[in-house]
């Protein structure tokens, strides 16, 4: 079983991500996204620098997120093909919910990028745990429209990074245990 509500080491333990393509409604209503965003800002945060900003993508905007994507892949890729201008349509309409996380560190501070960066994936996991607890089910994505300057200059600014898309619904198929990694092959004890 996947996301064992009956305790909260239980869902840590059972937590599996939706894939984005299938995840339906129901997504949260406005009071439950919200109560999921509140999770996610209680992250651990070097500083009390708060280095990360959540932008929500109503379902009404969709249809203009494609045609950003769209053009934005036009404009690096001016020989796309078909089936790559439908793949961003398609990336735009998942989901019932969707938050665009920006990793925005604090220039000039004396706490490191890299730790307001780690503290900007861990804001992430928040919402996915939050969103997990609450019955529901995120896929956090990156790909191509993560990296393209034009998409993160429709959600932030030059200093800014979009860490994810995290696609928020209810699972429309079973979902599927994939691989992970071996205990031994990740956790090590130290003698020196």
């Amino acid at each position: 079983m996947f996301n064992d509500l009956s305790s909260p080491l239980a869902l840590l333990q059972t937590r599996r991500s939706g894939k984005p393509r299938d995840l339906i409604a129901p997504g949260p209503d406005d009071a439950q996204l919200r109560q999921i965003l509140e999770v996610a800002l209680r992250t651990p945060d070097h500083g009390k620098l708060a280095p990360w900003r959540f932008v929500i993508v109503p379902q009404d905007k969709r249809d203009a997120l494609a045609a950003l994507l769209e053009a934005a892949y036009r404009a690096e890729k001016p020989d796309a093909g078909r089936l790559e201008i439908e793949a961003m349509h398609q990336f735009a309409q998942q989901a019932p919910t969707l938050v665009v996380a920006l990793s925005a560190p604090v220039v000039g501070s004396k706490i490191p990028v890299w730790e307001q960066e780690l503290s900007a994936g861990a804001a992430i996991m928040n919402l996915l745990h939050a969103t997990h607890a609450l019955g529901f089910a995120g896929g956090w994505l990156t790909g191509w429209p993560s990296y393209n300057d034009d998409v993160r200059d429709a959600f932030g600014g030059a200093g800014e990074k979009i860490a994810g898309f995290i696609f928020i619904g209810t699972p429309g198929r079973p979902q599927e245990e994939r691989p992970r990694p071996e205990y031994d092959d990740s956790v090590s004890v130290w003698d020196r």
